[in-house]
């Protein structure tokens, strides 16, 4: 019986040790495959009378600090009017929709193809209002903007010639951040999903691996959407289901890092958290539904499944965290139980190893996107230990989601509000839109503060020193999450 605690130990620590190499896969393919990957696919030349007709979809919903902005913006594209139309996809109850009206009728006067779409239920959530908004649209491709974003005005110049190659059915690029130096969360936030677009994004599309729509700042072929069966809201990731769909059809997807499209990171920590479950849940759902068929099909190379295995299952990394905190202590104790187990102990190592060629692939992120190679060295080591720790403080309630998605539980598409925070500028506290009502989750991460806090002295008790600051960084990080969670509530 002993014996189970510790064989799910090295079943989580394993997991954790694979992921890791795996990324570090992305990262070479990021360095040494991205610069042929390019120079393959260059942007091909287009002239302006062979420029096809787009549909920009702006999918809202209560986004009264943005929409008027974003309307304006996209409106503002470098594109031939009579081939740009407009879709305000919204589903608001408040006074957004007047706000959004209001603009809406400035740009049809100055000559601009916009509709105020309206459905009189929120069926499917975004999924639902995209599927709406694709059986109206004209255009043959579909952009794609969430509302607090902010793109480029040669935004469908830079994007639209990739779809000369008929395969191509999306093109999606980078996110930049309006407020990244907002706060240390938003700072942290964009540590992460730096690394993500960069490394994961195009480590993975220059080796023809499956990449993901990234749920806003890209570009559909309707054809595309269509033949893949279209949005569907049975997943809380509408994006990373569809798109595997699609690849799996044989669509090409490109990912595009030199154009950025800003937006709003959640500066505020219960915002962040939903976020986060919404994303971990939905690629959980994900999983269910589509790795089967990927690890099934006798077209993709073993490399490529093994990259949308890892890909598929990032949001276990979250119980393989929470769970090796739960039995470390366990298996410390069957360690100094049974002299013939003394040695198993050791086996934690494995967990400082995948810490570091983690590393590896953040440290690499952080000095690629740092205009400073020197600033960007010190700022790596300042931030990743803190995003490690944070991550570590999300896991609980991530675990929560991810466990609903593998069981199949259903739950409402939780959106995340949007401030109109840019720079250092802006507040999110006296918003109309901040989370009021704490969760009852956050008792439990005040629990496990102090659960990691007590096991930290225990360990220290042991001699079990490998763990010590594992159990340290776990405290760390639900003591963040925990203690920000209530100081970021109106309650």
């Amino acid at each position: 019986m002993e014996l189970i605690p510790v064989a799910l130990y090295i079943f989580f620590l394993s997991f954790i040790l694979l992921y890791s190499i795996a990324e570090l896969g992305l990262l070479f393919n990021f360095l040494f495959r991205l610069r042929k990957f390019r120079s393959l696919n260059p942007e091909p030349p287009i002239k302006e009378e062979d420029l096809p007709k787009v549909t920009i979809q702006l999918p809202v919903y209560n986004e009264v600090y943005v929409v008027e902005r974003l309307i304006d913006a996209v409106a503002q594209l470098d594109y031939p009017v009579h081939l740009l139309e407009i879709q305000v996809l919204d589903d608001s109850t408040d006074e957004s929709a007047e706000l959004a009206a209001k603009r809406i009728l400035y740009w049809k006067e100055n000559g601009i193809s916009i509709h105020h779409i309206r459905r009189n239920e929120r069926t499917g959530f975004k999924a639902g209002a995209l599927d709406y908004g694709i059986r109206l649209a004209s255009g043959a491709f579909i952009a794609i903007f969430d509302a607090d974003f902010i793109p480029p005005a040669y935004f469908l110049r830079r994007t639209i010639p990739f779809f000369s190659n008929e395969k191509v059915g999306v093109v999606q690029t980078r996110w930049g951040h309006l407020n990244k130096n907002y706060s240390l969360l938003t700072r942290l936030q964009a540590f992460g999903l730096d690394a993500h677009f960069s490394i994961e994004q195009g480590g993975r599309n220059s080796a023809g691996h499956f990449i993901n729509f990234n749920g806003t700042a890209g570009v559909w072929s309707k054809s595309c959407i269509e033949d893949s069966g279209g949005w569907s809201a049975d997943t809380l990731t509408e994006d990373l289901d569809l798109s595997y769909r699609a690849q799996l059809l044989g669509w090409k997807f490109i990912y595009l890092e030199e154009i950025v499209s800003p937006a709003e990171l959640p500066a505020e920590m219960n915002a962040l958290k939903a976020q986060q479950y919404r994303w971990s849940k939905g690629a959980a759902e994900c999983a269910r539904k589509n790795l089967g068929n990927v690890l099934k099909n006798p077209v993709f190379g073993n490399a490529t499944k093994i990259q949308a295995f890892f890909h598929l299952l990032n949001s276990f990394l979250f119980i393989c965290i929470f769970s090796i905190g739960l039995l470390t202590f366990p298996v410390i104790m069957v360690a100094e139980k049974f002299p013939e187990y003394g040695n198993l102990y050791s086996i934690f190592s494995v967990f400082y190893l995948s810490m570091i060629f983690i590393s590896i692939y953040y440290f690499a992120s952080e000095i690629h996107h740092a205009k400073n190679k020197v600033k960007g060295f010190f700022a790596f080591i300042v931030l990743y230990p803190v995003f490690l720790c944070v991550s570590m403080g999300l896991s609980l309630y991530n675990t929560i989601g991810v466990l609903e998605g593998y069981t199949g539980r259903k739950s409402a598409f939780v959106r995340t509000p949007k401030f109109n925070i840019t720079g250092k500028k802006g507040t999110w506290s006296k918003s109309k839109y901040a989370i009021q009502k704490l969760r009852p989750v956050v008792l439990l991460e005040g629990f496990f503060f102090l659960l990691f806090g007590i096991a930290c002295f225990e360990v220290a008790k042991t001699g079990f020193s490998l763990s010590l600051v594992f159990y340290g960084m776990l405290t760390i990080g639900y003591g963040f999450v925990f203690l920000g969670s209530i100081i970021h509530s109106k309650t």
